[in-house]
């Protein structure tokens, strides 16, 4: 009779269950995996042959076996190694090697030809899903605490107990902890959330405190950080428009919890999750390059992947050098702005992903950068200089709220010693001011 364990599937950002029905009878070898697999989890039959032979029981290539493993739903593309171990766990089941009850259990984890777990993308996607619906998620320990995040309701709250009637986080570090554990010879302690370690740090003198002058800059950064509103910063090279920019998220209010749930999926499904901080706490800050693309700015692919207006969703994305960004991928930008998502559409795929960012550009007066500058001279015709304003096209500044000169500052002034300034933490700090409340929703 086929076995059937559960795992998981990751579609956009949010998970879906996935039931691996093994089934393994005598005959000529055969080992076969069906149900839209791609690449990487067709390689899983030779990942898990080896991880089960290195600890001591029969693998799949050890005996005259035909062994077919089918991943339910059919019409649904499955991706990624994250089924190397529910399907390690299906053919030990199903070849009576091991007895153990899998209902109520979520197993996902990518196994070494040792049969070490290594860690996957999505693990907080499939927690949320299994919460309410599975009692134990068994994963990779890397991914542990990423995923009990979800046992919390403050990102500052230690829980130093499970929750009971919750689900129980179970993070394993090889295929043989995991055997021990459904077998009960050697039970796995459910993963706790600590976030002492994790809460964002403070930084806004450090980075405020670099810059000296820019008095309008900065009263522009308090506005765009009370009011979510789109900057463009122009001024010569050296200026401090980069500083400036990255100023900013230290300003902005601190993330909700639910706010840093969102963020912190959409960084996991994307693998770029740090793995010493499994949740995000600060907002996010993404700088993409001018020559990055479309499909990398709004996202895209097959199946699509979030691109950088996802990844600075809840957070800033600055745009330097803003003219130079390729004109379609610019006028891409348009309709994010405006909603807070974008709907990515292919022939087999429609995905619609978060994109509520606040947008922060720089850009220079000119081609050289320095027109109007008093101590350069500038090099550029009346005819160049138009055709470098006229890459922004109206539409897209119109979904500009302020425009702001940022000059350059005299020498005498930057090695000049700091004068008594109303720019300052205390007056500026907005964080917890009413009007930088602002709605996020």
């Amino acid at each position: 009779m086929p076995s059937k364990v559960f795992s998981a599937a990751i579609c956009g950002l949010d998970a879906q269950i996935i039931e691996v029905e093994v089934d393994c009878s005598y005959g000529l070898r055969y080992f076969n995996i069906v149900g839209l697999p791609d690449k990487s989890v067709e390689e899983a039959r030779e990942r898990v042959g080896s991880a089960i032979k290195s600890i001591k029981l029969s693998s799949p290539q050890q005996k005259p076996l035909r062994v077919l493993v089918n991943l339910a739903p059919a019409d649904l593309k499955k991706e990624g190694s994250l089924y190397d171990l529910p399907i390690a766990l299906g053919f030990l089941l199903a070849s009576k090697q091991t007895n153990f009850n899998p209902e109520q259990r979520i197993f996902m984890g990518e196994l070494s030809l040792d049969g070490k777990l290594r860690p996957i993308k999505g693990a907080l996607s499939v927690a949320l899903m299994a919460q309410g619906k599975f009692s134990e998620i068994i994963l990779p320990k890397d991914n542990a605490a990423e995923a009990a995040i979800i046992l919390s309701d403050k990102p500052d709250q230690k829980i130093n107990k499970f929750v009971p009637n919750g689900i129980k986080i179970i993070g394993a570090e090889t295929l043989s902890e995991v055997l021990a554990h459904i077998e009960g010879r050697k039970e796995i302690a459910p993963t706790v959330a600590d976030f002492s370690n994790y809460a964002p740090k403070d930084n806004f003198s450090s980075e405020i405190n670099f810059i000296k002058g820019q008095e309008y800059a900065k009263r522009a950064l308090e506005i765009v950080a009370g009011g979510s509103h789109n900057l463009l910063m122009i001024g010569p090279p050296g200026s401090g428009k980069t500083l400036l920019a990255k100023a900013l998220p230290y300003l902005m209010p601190p993330l909700t919890f639910k706010e840093a749930l969102e963020v912190t999926k959409i960084y996991s499904v994307a693998g770029i999750l740090p793995k010493e901080q499994p949740i995000i706490g600060l907002r996010p800050f993404r700088s993409p390059h001018h020559t990055t693309s479309e499909t990398a700015l709004i996202g895209g692919g097959n199946p699509p992947r979030p691109g950088e207006i996802t990844l600075a969703h809840k957070g800033v994305l600055f745009l330097d050098e803003f003219p130079e960004f390729h004109r379609d991928a610019l006028e891409s930008l348009r309709q994010p702005i405006e909603e807070g998502r974008i709907t990515i559409l292919r022939a087999k795929h429609s995905l619609t992903l978060p994109a509520r960012f606040t947008l922060v550009s720089a850009a220079n007066p000119c081609p050289c950068g320095h027109f109007n500058n008093p101590d350069r001279e500038c090099v550029c015709n009346s005819s160049q200089i138009q055709s470098y304003r006229r890459k922004l096209s109206g539409p897209l500044m119109d979904r500009i709220d302020l425009v702001v000169e940022v000059p350059q500052i005299k020498y005498e002034k930057l090695v000049a010693p700091e004068q008594n300034h109303p720019w300052n933490e205390e007056s500026y700090n907005n964080k917890d001011s009413a009007k930088t409340q602002r709605m996020l929703k």
